[in-house]
């Protein structure tokens, strides 16, 4: 198990890597000057050049990003350009709204979405079958700053119930900020969760030994949630996976408009500084963390499925005895 584990954290540097080279490309090339930007249209070229040089922007491109790879190894991702404060401070005081707004949207998205899919599989081709699938369907295909706009008219102008943007700074506040962005997440996740546990239940409710446990005078609850949801959990938990670490790197836009003090936010605001130690630091712990929900989807497919175990075994005998 820790060879595996080992061996997918070891295959994260070159993907690390290829991202951090292709972002400090495009920021590089980007137009704008970091110290113009700063210092405002009316600073003199003299106090331009030495903020430069203070910034290392005259450097060449390969001296420039060796020297971020040679700080990122020993754990350094530089000082903002913007506001002279690490990095690594400044994405550790937002990471933490980031993942709460993520769980949040995963959250929503799994206890609506599962349900329905089971539902609409369960009544397949029946009318709630066909207006849940149009509704899925509408929800997936519908742009997030759309919706989010409408939340916002709806519930925020229109009813006032929830606040248009920002965080509470109270408990109780809090959550109630918390509601429309993670609608706006979620809604589009729960449409395709729903849609895959629909396929994957359809795929088991099929099979023969749904009949036996029916044949065998099990409730339909225990055949729904124990025989049927359990073996058709696989391509779930891959979808609610790959989603969440989907939401931990695309709530941009989300954080954007409700101006949520996110490291989603917080990349827009680097780039229109061309902040690149800045947004260099959000990619690489946006990565790490995309790796390591992907990491731990792949260990929970040994305990849903035991035939995936086995395999794990089988692989490791098998790289234990040919040593």
């Amino acid at each position: 198990m820790w060879r595996y584990i080992l061996k997918r954290c070891l295959m994260t540097l070159p993907v690390l890597v290829g991202a951090t080279f292709m972002v400090f490309t495009i920021m590089h090339f980007a137009p704008g000057d970091p110290a113009r930007i700063i210092l405002g249209a009316d600073a003199t070229e003299a106090a331009l050049e030495s903020l430069r040089d203070e910034l290392g922007i005259n450097d060449s491109f390969l001296v420039r990003y060796g020297k971020y790879m040679a700080n990122l190894v020993r754990g350094d991702m530089g000082t903002s350009y913007r506001n002279g404060q690490p990095v690594t401070a400044l994405i550790m005081g937002r990471l933490d709204n980031t993942i709460s707004l993520a769980v949040a949207g995963i959250l929503f998205a799994v206890i609506v979405g599962i349900p329905v899919g089971i539902l609409s599989a369960i009544k397949q081709y029946s009318a709630l079958d066909n207006v849940t699938m149009f509704i899925t369907l509408f929800l997936t295909a519908m742009p997030t700053f759309w919706l989010a706009l409408i939340l916002v008219i709806v519930f925020s102008v229109n009813f006032g119930w929830f606040p248009a943007s920002g965080m509470g700074r109270t408990f109780g506040a809090f959550w109630m900020s918390l509601v429309l962005p993670t609608l706006t997440l979620g809604s589009g996740f729960a449409a395709l969760i729903a849609r895959t546990t629909r396929a994957s239940v359809l795929d088991v409710v099929r099979q023969d030994y749904i009949d036996m446990a029916r044949a065998k005078g099990l409730s339909e609850n225990t055949v729904i949630w124990r025989h049927m949801l359990k073996n058709a959990l696989i391509p779930i938990v891959t979808v609610i996976g790959l989603n969440f670490g989907v939401l931990l790197g695309g709530s941009v836009l989300t954080e954007s408009i409700f101006s949520w003090p996110g490291v989603g936010r917080f990349v827009v605001e680097s780039i229109s500084f061309k902040d690149t130690p800045a947004v260099l630091g959000c990619v690489v712990t946006l990565a790490i963390l995309f790796t390591l929900v992907n990491l731990i989807v792949d260990l929970l497919y040994a305990f849903l499925d035991p035939r995936i175990k086995s395999q794990y075994r089988s692989a490791w005998a098998r790289g234990g005895a040919s040593k």
